[in-house]
């Protein structure tokens, strides 16, 4: 159990939590859940002893796992001794025995230390240490070639999914999990659900994947109010009883405030009368009457509304054998579709298979694509009548650049746009008074991409083209994402791994697997129906 008793924390004049106490129990998983800057990373410092809490304790239990924030902190280890580090007694246990053996001599001393270390070794589970960690390796898509390389021989997204496979190993008593999903294909993230889901200890866990939290969570530590409020079961039921529960109190003061009118009326009608008992009694009927004060959420939720200037014909894109690679790698090879106006295609598959890749195949000579990182090597590619693109790009950082303000940088994509029409856009994607002016170097991941977002919204495209667009937003913004392109009356090309967002927004699937593409007519509900069978 991790049993946290008055905790407060606060950065400047700005509260965080307040005298916060509550509990998390094993064999319980909770989400935790909260707006970006309600102090969700900062709690789970202090569940896990990086950070003293200013005032208040936190006891937790003597193994805790945390998945740890620094891709290079293990360099040069071992892809699979990086995940036995995860046991800490284990891997000193036999990185001292491995020391002893390699002893010309051993002292009676020695021998005597050898037994304890074989004790501490057999008691881990260390003589199936390696095939442990090659068990969550594997599960994380880090094949079996991997796994004797060092870390510093891999790529981020694969780093981050070894320090995952650490935070996993051992059987920790509690196990802390900040955006385990970051980097994840939808194949790793079901494997991972399965893992969690049978996991015996406390299970605290920080996502941006309503699917994935919804999924896990039996439980939702939920941070607003400057408090933390637990509700049982996943995000989507924590969203409904927390509204219900707010729903009710403002319904309750809504009556008891009518009530306290009619009793002021009465109080005034008659305070300098002969019925001064009666006033009196009413007095004190309105003091206990006082309504409940209800405390601003800080949850900000923004609107998204994509738009088209006019539509495009009825056949939006038509690729015949289309390929593409890098150097002596093909990744696609000889791709064929056609694309009818309104379609929602959503490409799936395992990291690395070749999505991104596509898109920008696809997007040659794509009408308003200034992206020079797109192509073909070999094939056609043909956009249909009065296609106009909108492309958020997975690298999309690039394509604001440094020296504007956020106004400025906005209103070149549209000159003719008023000051109130930019400022609207911008202030329906939180930015709010005087974040205009605001340098566009200093954005954070998530406001330059709410702040493609905006462009979108003032370009009016009727083709959008999305690479992973999810990767920096929090819940409100992905769900805001969603309903905008259940909406949106054009065409969509999709590449994301968050299963919400394909079940409820894509018509047609591209799935990428066995070195090919399946092109699927339907829903993700569909798809999945026939792959079962």
């Amino acid at each position: 159990m991790i049993s946290v008793s008055n905790v407060s924390m606060r950065y400047g004049g700005k509260i965080l939590f307040e005298d916060v106490t509550t509990s998390f129990l094993p064999t319980r998983r909770y989400g935790l859940t909260g707006p970006n800057g309600a102090g969700k990373s900062t709690f789970m410092k202090l569940l896990s002893g990086e950070l003293e809490p200013q005032k208040g304790s936190v006891v937790r239990p003597k193994k805790v796992s945390v998945l740890r924030q620094d891709q290079f902190a293990f360099d040069q280890f071992r892809v699979v001794d990086t995940v036995i580090m995860g046991n800490l007694p284990l891997w000193n246990a036999l990185e001292e025995r491995e020391a002893l053996y390699s002893k010309p001599e051993l002292t009676d001393a020695d021998g005597m230390r050898l037994g304890e270390l074989e004790g501490v070794v057999a008691e881990e589970d260390g003589y199936s240490a390696e095939s442990d960690a090659a068990v969550l390796l594997d599960g994380l898509d880090i094949p079996e070639p991997f796994h004797h390389r060092n870390m510093g021989e891999l790529q981020g997204g694969q780093k981050v999914r070894v320090l995952l496979a650490q935070a996993l190993f051992g059987r920790p008593q509690a196990l802390l999990l900040d955006e385990p999903t970051n980097y994840l294909d939808l194949e790793s993230i079901h494997w991972l659900q399965n893992f969690l889901t049978h996991y015996e200890g406390v299970l605290v866990v920080i996502s941006h994947d309503r699917h994935f939290l919804n999924s896990v969570s039996t439980h939702t530590a939920d941070i607003d109010y400057q408090a933390i409020i637990t509700y049982t079961g996943g995000y989507d039921d924590m969203v409904l009883q927390k509204t219900q529960v707010r729903a009710r109190i403002e319904a309750e003061n809504a009556q008891r405030e009518k009530k306290i009118a009619q009793l002021n009326e009465f109080i005034a009608r008659f305070s300098a009368g002969t019925r001064a008992s009666q006033v009196t009694s009413r007095k004190k009927e309105v003091e206990r009457l006082q309504t409940t004060e209800l405390a601003r959420s800080n949850i900000q939720r923004p609107y998204i509304r994509f738009d088209m200037k006019r539509p495009s014909g009825r056949h939006a894109l038509e690729c015949k054998g289309v390929t593409r690679g890098y150097g002596d790698l093909e990744v696609i090879r000889d791709f064929s579709a056609n694309i009818q106006r309104g379609e929602k295609v959503a490409l799936m598959g395992r990291n690395g298979a070749g999505k991104t890749t596509l898109l920008k195949a696809l997007l040659a000579d794509g009408p308003g694509v200034d992206d020079k990182d797109v192509g073909i090597d070999s094939g056609s590619v043909t956009w249909g009548h009065e296609v106009q693109i909108g492309y958020f790009a997975q690298d999309h950082r690039p394509g604001i650049p440094d020296g504007t303000t956020v106004e400025q940088w906005l209103h070149n994509w549209d000159p003719q746009a008023s000051r109130e029409e930019i400022r609207g856009l911008l202030g329906q994607m939180l930015f709010k008074g005087e974040e205009g002016a605001k340098p566009t170097e200093a954005l954070s991941g998530g406001e330059a991409a709410r702040l493609i977002f905006c462009k979108l919204m003032l370009q009016k495209p009727n083709v959008l083209v999305f690479d992973e667009p999810t990767n920096h937003l929090d819940l409100e913004s992905i769900n805001a994402l969603n309903i905008a392109l259940q909406k949106y009356d054009g065409t969509v090309l999709l590449v994301t791994h968050d299963e919400d967002l394909i079940d409820e927004v894509a018509t047609r699937i591209w799935h990428f697997h066995d070195g090919g593409i399946e092109d699927f007519l339907g829903s993700y509900a569909e798809y999945g129906a026939v792959a079962a069978q």
